[in-house]
């Protein structure tokens, strides 16, 4: 197969899959940002086959590859951030960071709000062992990027991102039980 024939090949293949594959991605990730990496991905492998003339159903072997590369995503250890704590109330969608940080309102409601919650997130913060705590304010409060930790602890940058997101875990799990006792 010459070049302009695989160039063709994948244009078509592109044309016909493309929007049908992130229609199958789409539902089990994230975020649309995250399917259409996976995509990409998928992509990526499809235009480096060697063999590309030799696959028989070209449908089928892109829905394995995106099925692998779904589940690849999920194994990945991820850290997890304060923007990831998004509530949705009636009237649309709010961040504990958008409370916490962004929103220098003098809304007294607000204002009494935004005082609770860092009230709780410093008591939840105070259950965790040093090194998670530590993980999580320098990276999330002081702005610390995670290898920046890891240097100046002398650990690895995954015992650091580790201790982070179990950190994360026990905030989002106190942080939803004030949530849902603040909205009942």
């Amino acid at each position: 197969m010459s070049q302009t024939e695989k160039d063709s090949l994948i244009a078509q293949t592109v044309k016909n899959y493309g929007g049908k594959l992130l229609s199958f991605i789409r539902p089990k990730v994230n975020n649309t940002e995250d399917a259409e990496d996976i995509l990409q991905e998928v992509w990526y492998q499809f235009t480096n086959l060697t063999n590309i003339s030799e696959i028989l159903n070209v449908g089928a072997w892109l829905y394995q590859v995106s099925r692998n590369k779904i589940t690849d995503s999920y194994r990945k250890k991820k850290t997890e951030n304060l923007e990831d704590f998004v509530y949705e109330d009636e009237d649309g969608s709010f961040s504990v960071k958008d409370i916490l940080l962004l929103d220098d309102s003098e809304n007294p409601e607000l204002l009494a709000f935004r005082e609770e919650v860092w009230k709780e997130l410093f008591a939840a913060l105070e259950e965790l062992p040093e090194k998670q705590r530590s993980a999580f304010v320098e990276n999330e409060i002081e702005g610390k990027k995670l290898q920046e930790i890891a240097d100046a602890q002398g650990e690895n940058i995954k015992t650091i991102i580790s201790r982070k997101n179990y950190a994360v875990k026990h905030l989002r799990k106190r942080m939803n039980g004030l949530y849902l006792d603040l909205k009942s």
